[in-house]
């Protein structure tokens, strides 16, 4: 994996999506600061997460990865992180029980800071100005002053993703993630009238849990019902900020990168001879790779052979996102590449990249059916070509925002702008978020009953 490989090879490849600071000696700086950091996470969690990812690829475990789409300075707060790793444990818990199975929760936490986007400037009321690329390049704010790329923002990310990781550990494991406590926050969900029809898998959660209690197996006598394994995730899109926390594992003598547990490569960067594929093909981490309507067989079989030449069960997870209606037309092709090269892959499914949708009243939208319905095909197909739906990629949040159309709640065209907060791209709310975990659960139950049958 690493043969002929430096942390700074990437440099040598071509680059995109990536800032051109201005300032050389300011950035020049920053890195040798950075570099002298601590990383954020460890190695040895890193190859817990390929192992348990493994177990994903091998259909015995699921894969839940969910978070905001882009971090932001002004929203980051202790609220904020709880609500959405709360959200993910009630997630988890109802996928779990429709799986069968452990399900891996990695969060879009602690280092989704960066956005690559589709054009390198944006035209508002006549006046053009370099595109918003994330709280740690430049500021959403539409002034020609913040949208020049900033090094020091690196170490604001740095110091609020540690921050960040510090809560999510404490919670992970401080006894906030109870299982009862987690199935409590899930009834209070399906009591309301309009989430009722999901109150029969509340009900039969409730009743293995007093099966448990019964049997003398409860918060005293097992660990396992008070903590998690949480893992971050994040783009690894600003190479510059990935090189200065890469660090040799003491352990194993390989590189790591310091920056989050997976790291996955986007659909516009994963050109197979750019500078991103190079840079996470030398680390030990899991990898993710986004998987659009553009991408051929024959680059995902070469992408494959550069990121995970071992064959490493759990070392690379395929996230496709294509869009509902579209799944059909690329989804097999895929599948036979990775058959014909005879692949340990994770297959996730994102629907939401594909599914964005400008809302007549102005704001970027996503309806919650074709999200739904992405999900529902990529299951569908998977079942159909005898192989397994191991995971599901959302952007979401813990706070009640009214950014994506649709679910139990009914979040219209016209509620968009009371509660529009999103900083890139419109994310899942609570409440459509644990209503999606239900349906997902649903799809699970039916894949794992049909391959009994077969």
């Amino acid at each position: 994996m690493t043969q002929s490989w430096t942390k700074n090879d990437w440099r040598n490849y071509p680059r995109v999506q990536m800032p051109e600071y201005t300032d050389a000696a300011k950035l020049a700086n920053v890195e040798a600061r950075l570099s002298k950091y601590p990383p954020l996470v460890f190695a040895g969690e890193a190859r817990r997460l390929t192992q348990s990812l493994g177990e994903v690829s091998q259909g015995k475990a699921f894969l839940l990865q969910g978070g905001d789409c882009a971090e932001s300075f002004g929203e980051f707060g202790a609220d904020t992180i709880r609500d959405t790793f709360r959200v993910m444990l009630q997630m988890a818990m109802v996928m779990t029980f429709g799986a069968k199975c452990p399900v891996v929760k990695v969060g879009r936490m602690a280092g989704q800071f960066a956005k690559p986007r589709s054009a390198g400037t944006e035209t508002i009321d006549g006046v053009e100005l370099p595109s918003y690329r994330g709280d740690i390049i430049n500021d959403i704010a539409f002034t020609a002053e913040s949208r020049i790329p900033d090094p020091d923002r690196m170490l604001r990310a740095y110091t609020q993703a540690a921050a960040s990781l510090n809560l999510l550990r404490a919670f992970s494991t401080g006894g906030y993630a109870d299982v009862h406590h987690v199935h409590g926050w899930t009834l209070g969900f399906v009591e309301s009238e309009k989430a009722a029809k999901y109150a029969s898998i509340a009900n039969r959660i409730s009743d293995a849990l007093d099966f448990m209690q019964a049997a003398g197996v409860n918060q005293d006598t097992a660990h396992t019902l008070q903590s998690v394994d949480f893992y971050t995730s994040h783009e690894a899109l600003l190479l510059e900020y990935e090189e200065a926390l890469c660090r040799t594992d003491s352990t194993t003598g390989m590189p790591v990168a310091g920056s989050g547990h997976m790291l996955w490569i986007g659909d516009r960067t994963r050109q197979p001879d750019g500078a991103h594929v190079n840079f996470l093909r030398g680390v030990q981490n899991p990898i993710g790779l986004k998987c659009g309507p553009t991408i051929t067989a024959d680059d995902l079989k070469l992408l494959i052979s550069k990121l995970n030449p071992e064959n490493i069960p759990g070392r690379l997870t395929l996230i496709a996102r294509f869009g509902a209606g579209s799944v059909g037309d690329h989804l097999p092709r895929l599948i036979k590449a990775v058959q014909e090269e005879g692949a340990n892959v994770v297959w996730s499914c994102d629907p939401m990249h594909g599914n964005t949708i400008k809302s007549d009243s102005g704001y970027k939208t996503r309806p919650f059916e074709s999200i739904l319905r992405e999900v529902r095909e990529f299951f569908s197909i998977h079942t159909a070509e005898g192989t397994y739906p191991g995971g599901v990629h959302f952007e979401m949040t813990g706070q009640d925002v009214t950014e994506c159309t649709g679910g139990v709640r009914a979040v219209s065209d016209n509620d968009l702008s009371s509660r529009y907060h999103t900083a890139c791209d419109p994310r899942l709310n609570a409440s459509q978020a644990l209503e999606l975990a239900f349906l997902v659960a649903e799809e699970i139950s039916q894949n794992r009953a049909k391959e009994a049958a077969a």
